[in-house]
């Protein structure tokens, strides 16, 4: 047995993707970036990894809306080979623009219709969750910090506490009617809040408005994750703006969040 392989994928407009290669194997990972035209021509290659992780950046300029054409490209081109793979006990992540990727993609909105064509994708129109334009109507550049809540996520630990950057336009979490939300609760998918000091104005803690101070979701099977923040930006000690100020850590809060995702990955034979 040998240390997991993590896929990360790029295209036009990523550039979040050394940062993702870097914290993937200082947390242990064997890593291999390729272009996502390379995965969608040869799916398979997911059989022989552990991990697929979409990368922040702004894919294809966010022509259209954030993430969209990449997540239309996955959602038509091989969203039935990541579902199987998440089935077959991969995990996915998606940062940033890797975040709104999945959710264009369907991965993480509801995928299953209840139709009697049982694994026929939902119609856009028919999504119950979304990443619009953040409240402040502008980009929100700034350090925050991520609790992980009573979560399916298979690598997360309730009350794990990550600082780390948010980069972003469009990322205010929304739902269509509280009845979503109350599912998302009770099927623990809501992974990660903003930590927001104040019951009053959570701005800017939360960074575009979230509802519920959401900052990541997780399909039901806690296999796939997206989140806006970047704990990636935040492995090294030194990584913090005030780490000279903070008591003496060996590493950024960040990386434990990749050894966690490392560590619960299915070991490949090779």
């Amino acid at each position: 047995m040998t240390s997991p392989l993590a896929i990360v994928t790029r295209t036009a407009g990523t550039n979040c993707d050394a940062e993702a290669v870097r914290a993937l194997e200082l947390a242990g990972a064997r890593v291999e970036l390729i272009h996502i035209q390379q995965l969608l021509d040869d799916p398979q290659r997911l059989q022989e990894a552990g991990m697929c992780i979409f990368p922040g950046g702004f894919s294809y300029g966010d022509d259209i809306a954030a993430g969209r054409v990449l997540g239309l490209e996955l959602r038509h081109g091989m969203y039935a080979e990541l579902r199987r793979f998440i089935d077959a006990d991969g995990l996915v992540l998606g940062i940033c623009n890797g975040f709104q990727v999945l959710i264009e993609s369907g991965i993480l909105d509801p995928p299953v219709s209840e139709s009697p064509k049982q694994g026929e994708l939902k119609s856009a129109a028919g999504r119950e969750i979304a990443l619009h334009a953040n409240a402040s109507n502008r980009f929100e550049c700034r350090w925050i910090e991520l609790e992980a809540a009573d979560t399916a996520c298979v690598w997360l630990s309730d009350g794990q506490s990550i600082p780390c950057p948010a980069a972003h336009a469009e990322g205010r979490f929304v739902v269509q009617n509280d009845a979503v939300l109350t599912r998302l609760k009770d099927a623990k998918q809501i992974a990660l809040r903003y930590v927001v000091p104040n019951a009053g104005d959570s701005f800017p803690a939360n960074p575009n408005g979230s509802i519920d101070n959401i900052a990541g979701i997780c399909d039901p099977s806690g296999r796939a994750l997206g989140l806006m923040p970047h704990p990636e930006r935040n492995i090294l000690p030194w990584n913090h703006p005030q780490w000279t100020r903070l008591s003496p850590r060996s590493e950024g809060e960040g990386l434990s969040f990749f050894r966690q995702m490392v560590q619960a990955a299915s070991p490949v034979s090779v």
